[in-house]
């Protein structure tokens, strides 16, 4: 009898043997169970190799991964039996199992292993059972148990065949947004992109705290365990090379400053009202998805639209200012008052009247241009909506006597990673600041009509901005790059504690779903159908760093681990140069 060998270094080129197909046990062609030798053993995830022979001679390779092992005394009846066993009392033999879910058949002839046919432990035949080695392109997604790389098929991520990744899990234990920097590091630094790594861009929206505002600095904690995982995925740890960091200008401060504890290298945000105006960006007050949002679309669309004419009318494109009705508005709340007036007007007018139409007092406009005929209740929703953007949102809309930043707004630029701070702002200005910006970025690729260069945008809580019920202005742009991104090189990286609270489009859309630690609850809803029984149990029990990732390629989602961000996460982790020379000298020897 051939007797099981080492599981990393096979005594011969025969991959070790670790046990033979159950025969007690209805083995299937997408599923069988082995029999695990008593000097081997199969864990979860372990890649295993089964030959079978066809009556014509055709030798049929069954590739599968562990799912799921059991142990089990044979001979034994009752439950009590196993204090006599190991007692001494009553014989009985210890039986180890595992179930193998079938994840390659060459060639694809599908027919079921045959009892006692020999199992290996795929080593060589790994990529070939994980459908590596048909990716032309492929990212390293992280490391699987084995501490081999797990790799992801770049075509399913750039927009080339696919695109998009969601990622799941409970908030602070999951690591969503870690996961999802660690991603771009990898895109970034990988090679994996080629030449378009150089031209391609991130956006990071960074919601919770100042986490992200040092991903351009060495992370101090990084140990040689980290390092050496790093070099195993082929990548040098380090912090990003190329990063811009923009937050929200300091409230009530005339010079552009930002609203951070760190300002060394952060640039303040803001807007002026002729931009606000001219670019149509009053809808995004309103983000919140809600019934009565439908009510007011026809409202806020005439507005914006007579809004964009009067900053097309008086001034200069520069100014910051613009005029309603022969009136200057030079502030956001001066806006607001204005809106307001027109909005509860009820049609009286001035000396110079309009009819019935009327005009609005002591501004030359007819009121019917600016609502039509809205009733007065969503009249009074408008200005109640407008209204409370006044203080979250009024300082980040600015006009005369504001000292501007050459780079005031938000704009890709020349560096590869842009991180748009919002923990300081309340919530409906967040809403405001992520729809101006992605409403931007969308525009801007539709008018080149280019895939590259690449823009990656990572988006946290992402049930806030495309909720599965109700309707807002940014779920409509989320709902475009979902399914016209790919085309337009615009790849979306969302993250969100329960998928099942997001828009089913966008979710679906994504090539990539990423789960970390989820409640058992969430696990068990339609959203994660795509995880096995087995696999969801899984799921509520992962530890920080460690993920479930399902692509379209390989046709059950596999387990990984990935590395302590090489990156600060929080100030108290920035490090010096020692640790980037360290890390550099320990690639160096690995990689030799």
């Amino acid at each position: 009898m051939n007797r099981p060998a080492s599981r990393n270094r096979p005594a011969t080129n025969r991959p070790p043997l670790v046990g033979q197909v159950l025969g007690a046990q209805d083995a299937t062609p997408l599923g069988f169970w082995v029999a695990v030798h008593r000097d081997a053993y199969l864990q979860l995830d372990d890649v295993v190799l089964v030959r079978t022979s066809l009556p014509n001679g055709t030798v049929i390779h069954l590739y599968g991964v562990v799912d799921l092992v059991r142990a089990r005394y044979e001979g034994t009846q009752f439950d009590s039996d196993v204090f006599l066993v190991t007692a001494g009392l009553l014989p009985a033999e210890t039986s180890m199992a595992a179930h193998v879910a079938v994840t390659r058949v060459e060639p694809e002839i599908f027919v079921p292993p045959r009892p006692g046919e020999e199992v290996y432990l795929a080593v060589e035949e790994r990529d070939i059972a994980l459908f590596f080695d048909g990716m032309r392109r492929r990212l390293p997604l992280g490391a699987g148990r084995d501490d081999l790389p797990v790799y992801g098929n770049l075509d399913f991520l750039d927009g080339t065949r696919g695109a998009h990744v969601n990622i799941s899990g409970i908030s602070g234990v999951a690591t969503k947004t870690t996961y999802a920097t660690f991603l771009l590091y990898n895109l970034f630094h990988s090679g994996a992109l080629g030449a378009a790594a150089a031209n391609s861009r991130a956006l990071i929206f960074n919601v919770k705290g100042e986490d992200l505002l040092s991903l351009d600095r060495e992370n101090a904690r990084l140990d040689d365990e980290a390092r050496t995982l790093y070099a195993r995925l082929g990548l040098r740890a380090g912090p990003f090379k190329s990063v811009r960091i923009r937050a929200p200008v300091r409230r009530g401060a005339a010079a552009a400053l930002p609203d951070t504890t760190r300002q060394e290298g952060v640039t303040a945000f803001f807007w002026t009202l002729r931009e606000f105006a001219r670019e149509r960006y009053l809808r995004f007050l309103f983000a919140d998805a809600d019934a009565e949002s439908d009510l007011l679309a026809s409202v806020i669309y005439r507005i914006e639209t007579q809004l964009a004419r009067a900053a097309d009318q008086e001034g200069g494109p520069d100014d910051p200012w613009i005029a309603i009705g022969g009136r200057r508005i030079g502030s956001f709340e001066a806006l607001v008052e204005t809106l307001r007036t027109l909005c509860e007007a009820r049609g009286e007018s001035d000396d110079a009247g309009e009819g019935e139409d009327g005009e609005v007092p002591r501004l030359a406009v007819r009121r019917h241009d600016w609502v039509g005929s809205a009733a007065a209740g969503t009249l009074s929703a408008f200005v109640r909506r407008l209204e409370a953007a006044r203080e979250p949102v009024g300082h980040l809309i600015r006009g005369d006597g504001v000292e501007r930043a050459p780079e005031h707004r938000i704009d890709l630029g020349r560096d590869q990673v842009t991180v748009i701070d919002l923990h300081n702002l309340r919530e409906r200005a967040q809403r405001f600041v992520v729809g101006v910006v992605l409403k931007r970025m969308f525009e801007d690729k539709e008018s080149r009509g280019a895939r590259e260069p690449l823009v990656f945008v990572v988006l946290d809580e992402l049930n806030k901005y495309a909720p599965r019920d109700g309707w807002s202005p940014i779920k409509e742009i989320l709902l475009d790059i979902a399914e016209r991104g790919r085309s337009l090189g615009i790849i979306l990286i969302g993250a969100q504690q329960t998928a099942s609270e997001v828009e089913r489009r966008v979710v679906s859309n994504c090539a990539f779903r990423v789960v970390g630690r989820l409640d058992a609850a969430e696990a068990a809803r339609e959203e994660y159908g795509f995880l096995p029984a087995a696999t969801r149990q899984r799921a509520a029990i992962l530890k920080p760093g460690t993920m479930i990732v399902q692509q379209p390629e390989i046709p059950m989602p596999l387990l990984i681990r990935f590395p302590f961000p090489a990156w600060a996460t929080c100030p108290a982790e920035v490090g010096g140069r020692a640790e980037a020379e360290e890390t550099e000298e320990l690639f160096e020897r690995l990689e030799s």
